[in-house]
């Protein structure tokens, strides 16, 4: 039984990595097309790089899908009128199938700006704490930086944690193979939160 759990956990950071390849690629696809996206509504994005998720051969080969906007059920949802209305939605769901077994990774995206304390107290209340409460489960949060200073917007988040007496779940930068702009917190309730910052500012200048 052991072995069977260590295989899992192995089976499982491994694809939480390919998705995270996946949707770095198709970070990096699109800041090489230069396509300027300031002005473009959060899902706007997402609905470009899961595109660019969807032709990369990567997912082909690994046999992996994506979708965005997916509304996510629990195994306790109360089935009364209205209830579908009412199901929280992410934005990236990726899906692998193994065996007999589905397995699914879920990112949620966020827009930031350097100056716009109001997104960035929405990354913390409906990004982090949408983890911490187990309202999302298994995945992480990617910041898509529009307007601003990369660093200096991520000092603004762990700020505001630090004002909400939240010292201990300040965003920390991690060195990380695939991105460059990869940050941890820590949380009593899942532990790690990862988080991927893709800075799109240059490409409006």
């Amino acid at each position: 039984m052991a072995l069977n759990s260590a295989i899992l956990k192995k089976f499982r950071s491994a694809f939480e990595n390919k998705c995270f390849i996946l949707i770095i690629d198709a970070y990096q696809k699109l800041i090489s097309e230069k396509i300027d996206v300031s002005l473009l509504m959060e899902n706007d994005i997402s609905a470009i790089l899961n595109k660019n998720i969807e032709l990369n051969t990567k997912s082909i080969d690994w046999k992996i899908f994506s979708k965005t906007e997916n509304h996510i059920h629990k195994d306790d949802q109360v089935i009364e009128k209205g209830f579908a209305d009412k199901l929280s939605r992410i934005d990236f769901v990726f899906s692998v199938f193994n065996s007999r077994n589905k397995y699914e990774y879920f990112i949620e995206a966020k827009n930031l700006k350097e100056k716009d304390s109001a997104l960035k107290r929405r990354y913390i209340r409906t990004g982090i704490n949408n983890f911490t409460t187990k309202k999302y489960e298994n995945g992480s949060l990617v910041g898509y930086l529009v307007k601003g200073d990369l660093d200096k917007t991520v000092k603004g988040i762990n700020k505001l944690l630090i004002k909400d007496k939240r010292n201990t779940q300040i965003l920390n930068l991690k060195k990380n193979d695939l991105h460059k702009d990869y940050f941890e917190s820590k949380h009593i309730e899942i532990g790690v939160l990862k988080h991927l910052i893709f800075d799109f500012t240059n490409m409006s200048n």
